[in-house]
């Protein structure tokens, strides 16, 4: 089973939602215990606030442009 997930804060702690359709599917109640495999989706904001340039993106993004104009 693969599905996405939100999470949430359920009181102090964090938690997921499993999407009815999917607790149906599965024949997921209440109180069963599941495995749950996480694999974090990268946010690109996060990633590209993080990085660091010897020059400024204006200049990269020129750079990168050189020779494509006709």
């Amino acid at each position: 089973m693969r599905i996405q997930a939100k999470v949430r804060r359920i009181g102090n702690s964090l938690g997921i939602i499993i999407p009815v359709e999917e607790a149906k599917k599965y024949k997921i109640v209440e109180g069963d215990v599941i495995d749950i495999e996480v694999e974090k989706k990268a946010n690109i904001k996060e990633i590209f606030g993080s990085l660091s340039f010897s020059r400024g993106t204006q200049r990269l993004k020129d750079d990168a442009k050189t020779g494509w104009e006709k």
